[in-house]
């Protein structure tokens, strides 16, 4: 009895050892856990604080009591990444591809080409403002001035002009199937196979951002000039990237929706509520039922758009196909691709453009039809 009392009394003993071997160990597991996950986290939090004060000392004058002013040559046809690397070679800026963030976060361009005057001293934005004031501009060999809401046969006849080509020459050029290729391959960001839809009249138009553009050389070459517009698209519309993924929009897309809205707005025009009537009819199945897409199926420039051409059969015609034609009607600018991204919040379904140049909205059909009434037909 007494030995069956001794074996029972060892096996509790040898249990309650195994037990506490056991919770020992698991301790010992749970403060190496611990350390362990401290240690990430402290060296996660290093590394986040050390890129912060990387970022943050990067953004500041490379050396603020160096006030001496330096001689920069910002060359014709620059890019962002060409001058941000110029400027830190030179000694102007502390790193070049934090300034080219802060540039593409910041949203800027219209940088020129010039002779600059720029210190170490300097905030980055001063930097940047200078960059915008260059002076190669007024003593360029040639200079091309591309507006807003201009098409790709009017662009043709603009570049003719100023490099003595015939237009119709120029066109077929901007069409040929191995020359919008090659620009594909250098702009692959912008320049999508959407382009090359089945529907779509002329792949690069509204593709050639509205700029003046200027030239060392007083012929350039068509491909260099056209190489300069899409470098100028591409660099406007990576400052937007962000908001285009969030939409899920491509360059094609977006800047479709931004032609029919420069082509509707004028001066005075709110973009953003112009923007707002596409949307909302968009969403609703709607036709669009826009004026600029049924002149730009036809062909013509004409004051007026009248009943029999809203018949023309074309997928471009917006009264006859809902959602948005195959491509870029036009060249939009910066304020109706800001619109296409941004529009304003309204239940507009309806407006109308008055022989005065306001613009009047509508939320339903009688509304428009009366203020039609009240403002066209009566002044007709």
């Amino acid at each position: 009895m007494a030995e069956k009392d001794s074996k029972e009394a060892s096996k509790k003993d040898f249990i309650r050892n195994s037990m506490l071997e056991r919770q020992g160990e698991a301790r010992i597991v749970r403060k190496v856990i611990l350390i362990t996950s401290l240690a990430i986290l402290l060296l996660a939090a290093a590394t986040g604080l050390g890129g912060y004060f990387y970022i943050k000392s990067a953004l500041e004058p490379r050396d603020p009591q160096n006030k001496s002013l330096k001689t920069i040559e910002i060359p014709i046809g620059s890019s962002v990444t060409d001058i941000s690397t110029i400027l830190e070679e030179k000694g102007i800026i502390k790193n070049a591809r934090v300034f080219k963030y802060y540039i593409k976060f910041r949203n800027e361009a219209g940088f020129q080409a010039g002779e600059y005057k720029l210190a170490a001293a300097m905030p980055l934005q001063e930097i940047v403002e200078s960059l915008k004031q260059g002076k190669v501009m007024q003593q360029a060999a040639l200079k091309i001035t591309v507006p807003e809401g201009k098409q790709l046969v009017q662009i043709a006849g603009i570049i003719a002009e100023h490099t003595n080509e015939k237009p119709e020459d120029v066109l077929a050029e901007l069409n040929d199937k191995s020359f919008v290729k090659k620009m594909q391959a250098r702009y692959p960001k912008v320049l999508t196979d959407e382009i090359h839809s089945k529907h779509v009249i002329y792949p690069l138009e509204g593709y050639l951002y509205p700029a003046t553009y200027a030239f060392a050389e007083e012929n350039p070459g068509l491909e260099k000039i056209i190489s300069e517009m899409l470098k100028k698209t591409e660099s406007s519309l990576s400052g937007y990237r962000h908001a285009m993924d969030e939409k899920k929009y491509s360059p094609h897309r977006l800047l479709t929706i931004a032609s029919l809205i420069e082509e509707e707005a004028a001066a005075k025009v709110d973009r953003g509520k112009i923007a707002s009537v596409f949307y909302n009819r968009l969403k609703a199945g709607m036709p669009l039922q826009t004026d600029p897409t049924v002149l730009y199926a036809k062909g013509k420039h004409q004051k007026r758009v009248y009943y029999k051409d809203l018949e023309v059969v074309s997928p471009y015609n917006t009264y006859k196909n809902k959602g948005l034609p195959p491509g870029p009607i036009a060249n939009a600018g910066k304020s109706s691709i800001e619109a296409a991204l941004n529009p304003a919040n309204t239940n507009f379904l309806y407006f109308l453009a008055t022989p005065g140049g306001d613009v009047l909205y509508s939320v339903s059909l009688d509304e428009h039809n009366k203020k039609k009434a009240d403002h066209i037909t009566s002044k007709n």
